[in-house]
């Protein structure tokens, strides 16, 4: 060997020796003592399984990023509706020379080649076996299993970054999360078959029934046809959840018969989602859903977006619910309305990966879409702190749902009765990860809190939901079953109607559409009905058990209240 060329091998050498020795520099970048309750370990993940993680890359510029969406969404604003590009969003998104040019020498020197997964280059994919990771990442991945949950789910306790990566990378997925598998807000059957048609809406709902027509009779929704093709609505569904064009044609024909049966939505994939129209392939949520948005954004285009199952071994809804987000992000012209139906309780998804997706949102919103969420059926628990408690009523540590509590998301909560009170479940509460963003329009309800007050939450966390509706005994048809179905996952397509058909005046007159919605919520009070009656005890406590009550202006049960559509149109119009 040549004196140049041993030089060079030296260097390089050298080089690796050093990556090596600095490799062995871990820092703990997230841990939690033990897996929630009910997540039983069953011994070390097989160690020469091939894993398929994503990492998040530290974004160049979030805080400029939530500068300007602040800026284009608050009504006054010189840029108020000036939506960002596509392009535009990237720039504060995608991560700096500096972070990709470390995360690329780390992967380089542990023969590692990664895949991109986001628009804006900001998470990255990598598959190693078991084994290797452990070692990457000083972790000890095992395999645990939950009642609830049909197939394993491989996690950590604790995940760490070797210290050339700390600051560069923010999220490895999946580790300590313990994400319950794409779980549905419950949704409560209260009959099955048909119910015979009630003479007016009033009564209709007195006797436990409500249709699209008694929620345009309630609100005001409109129902002339939108006009505007380039406004859509996209349904999410997850964990192999199916919406049927069979039983949305049968709704049709029960409950708009002045729309055409064979009208329908369209299909989007990601992660190789699928929507089989077989017998019994329907689901209720995404059939409740999708009956929803079409009855009632009449003439509105809707598509449904499916998410599979990315994993042979588990399914995963937080990173289904990233897939998603980052799916539509890259979309050149995305929806103007998205309405999610799920969630899951806020710490079980660990504060580092609910906050990659909120960013993720935030990009999204910042686009001009509006994101609603459901906000829980569980009342002010949101889950509870134990699910094997004797009695888990006596658990009095509130934990609302994510992705709700994104502070770019707009949570919805629910109402019940021709006379609007606050329903029982209507999850709300107050955020453990993110902080307030609404300070003075909840702080006339923390104030009126007596002082004995035995619940725990978070006080200075971000506060929801934003707006409610009704989300009580809504009829569908599922799998040729004409039923009721209860719950804030009825109250958000619902709501996500009204915003698709608000935004088709908006295109119609030639302004921008809605976006990011709730600046203008908040400054628009005067357009909701003020809900003032309402316990969240949840459906399965008593009505005395410690939970929030509803009261004037503000709660954690209705946010500012329940929508009138005219006067939402009209303050949109103005501003």
């Amino acid at each position: 060997m040549g004196c140049r060329a041993l030089l060079a091998f030296l260097s390089i050498l050298s080089v690796a020796s050093g990556l090596s020795v600095a490799s062995e520099r871990m820092v703990v970048q997230h841990s939690r003592p033990s897996a929630p309750a009910g997540f039983v370990s069953q011994g070390a993940a097989p160690a020469t399984e091939i894993f398929s993680f994503r990492l998040a890359l530290a974004s160049n510029n979030l805080a400029g990023l939530q500068q300007k969406l602040v800026s284009v969404s608050t009504p006054g604003s010189s840029e108020f509706r000036q939506w960002l590009s596509k392009d535009e969003v990237t720039s504060y998104v995608q991560p700096s020379a500096e972070t990709v040019a470390a995360f690329n020498t780390w992967a380089s020197a542990n023969s590692i080649t990664p895949g991109a997964t986001s628009p804006h280059g900001d998470w990255v994919s990598i598959s190693v076996p078991v084994s290797q990771a452990n070692t990457l990442f000083a972790a000890k991945f095992e395999v645990f299993t939950h009642p609830d949950i049909k197939s394993n789910l491989v996690r950590t306790l604790s995940v760490s970054l070797p210290s050339e990566l700390v600051g560069h990378v923010d999220v490895i997925h999946p580790s300590t999360d313990f994400v319950r598998t794409s779980p549905r807000l419950a949704s409560f059957p209260t009959h099955k078959g048909p119910t015979p048609p009630a003479k007016s809406c009033d009564a209709s709902v007195d006797s436990g029934r409500i249709t699209p027509t008694c929620l345009q009779a309630m609100y005001g929704i409109p129902s002339t046809p939108a006009t505007q093709r380039n406004n859509t609505l996209v349904v999410t569904g997850f964990s192999n959840f199916f919406a049927e064009a069979a039983d949305l044609s049968s709704f049709l024909k029960q409950f708009r018969p002045d729309i055409p049966s064979n009208t329908t939505f369209s299909l989007l994939s990601v992660d190789g989602g699928e929507n089989p129209q077989g017998p019994g392939d329907g689901a209720d949520e995404p059939n409740l859903d999708i009956q929803y948005t079409l009855g009632l954004a009449t003439g509105v285009p809707i598509q449904f977006l499916s998410a599979g199952v990315h994993n042979a071994t588990f399914e995963d809804f937080a990173q289904d619910a990233l897939d998603i987000i980052t799916f539509l992000e890259g979309a050149e012209d995305p929806p103007t309305v998205v309405s999610i139906s799920y969630g899951s309780r806020e710490d079980d998804f660990g504060q580092v990966f609910a906050t990659k997706i909120c960013d993720a949102l935030q990009g999204l919103t910042a686009r001009g879409v509006s994101v609603l969420v459901a906000s829980g059926d569980q009342g002010a628990r949101g889950a509870t702190v134990n699910p094997n408690a004797t009695d888990p009523c006596s658990e009095n540590n509130f934990f609302p749902e994510f992705p709700a509590t994104c502070p770019w998301a707009t949570a919805v909560g629910a109402t019940a009765g021709i006379h609007e009170k606050a329903a029982n479940f209507s999850g709300g509460g107050f955020s453990i990860f993110f902080p307030s963003t609404r300070r003075q329009a909840v702080s006339g309800f923390l104030h009126a809190l007596p002082k004995n007050f035995t619940g725990t939450f978070n006080k200075t966390g971000r506060a929801i939901p934003d707006v409610a509706m009704q989300g009580v005994n809504y009829e569908i048809v599922s799998n040729n079953v004409t039923e009721s179905i209860t719950g804030t996952s009825a109250s958000t397509p619902a709501f996500a109607s009204i915003i698709a058909l608000i935004n088709d005046r908006l295109i119609a007159a030639g302004k921008p559409v809605l976006g990011f919605l709730n600046p203008f919520i908040y400054a628009s009070q005067s357009a909701f009905t003020d809900i003032t009656v309402g316990h969240n005890s949840g459906l399965e406590c008593s009505a005395t058990t410690p939970a929030f009550d509803a009261t004037t202006g503000w709660d954690p049960l209705t946010g500012v209240g329940t929508p009138l559509f005219d006067k939402l149109l009209a303050a949109a119009l103005k501003a």
